[in-house]
């Protein structure tokens, strides 16, 4: 098993420095350990998908530091993405909006979209910040529990581990902004009730 790194500024720039030459991190995030590749790096998203026995019809979902990164990964920002993201940014929910034109295909699922996060956690943000958007899904075997400690992530994935400490375990609520009304496509850490009382 390799090292455990703590989740440091420094340890940031060693993590994007990783990504860039194409390997696969697990990061913290606010709600679980995470897989972790750049975009532009397609073996690496190749093996996000192959580590954690992910089909290929499942996207991988997008991580930006910076709502400002949106534009980098997302075709439209339609009125009720940016109602929901200025209520439940940063923090655990994904918004699926239609993708820019190449994202899609890098990251699986249908093609057309892609789903964006802004996390609230420093390190990951971080990491966003200097290694652009990332796709980052849940470290684990697909079908299994997500790791909520580096330990677990450490014993489960033979790539760098960053510790930022225990994660809450809770995933994301995953809401479809390309219909209207939305869908909501899981329930996570946000009710559905209190994103229904945004756009209701």
């Amino acid at each position: 098993m390799r090292p455990i790194l703590a989740a440091t500024a420094a340890a940031a720039r060693a993590a994007a420095l990783e990504l860039e030459q194409g390997g696969v991190v697990v990061v913290p995030t606010d709600t679980v350990y995470g897989l972790a590749a750049r975009l532009d790096r397609p073996e690496a998203l190749a093996s996000v998908f192959a580590l954690k026995g992910r089909p290929p019809g499942l996207a991988l979902p997008v991580l930006v530091g910076v709502a400002r990164q949106v534009p980098d990964v997302a075709a439209t920002w339609p009125p009720i993405a940016v109602r929901l993201t200025a209520r439940f940014w940063p923090g655990p929910l994904t918004v699926v909006v239609a993708a820019r034109s190449g994202i899609g295909e890098r990251v699986g699922g249908d093609g057309g979209t892609v789903g964006v996060r802004l996390p609230r956690h420093d390190f990951v943000r971080d990491l966003c910040r200097l290694a652009g958007p990332l796709a980052v899904t849940s470290a684990n075997l697909h079908g299994q529990p997500p790791c909520t400690t580096a330990a677990e992530a450490a014993a489960a994935f033979d790539v760098p581990v960053f510790d930022g400490g225990r994660c809450d375990g809770q995933p994301s609520t995953v809401v479809d902004c390309t219909r209207t009304p939305p869908r909501c496509v899981r329930e996570g850490a946000v009710a559905w009730s209190a994103l229904q009382a945004v756009f209701a």
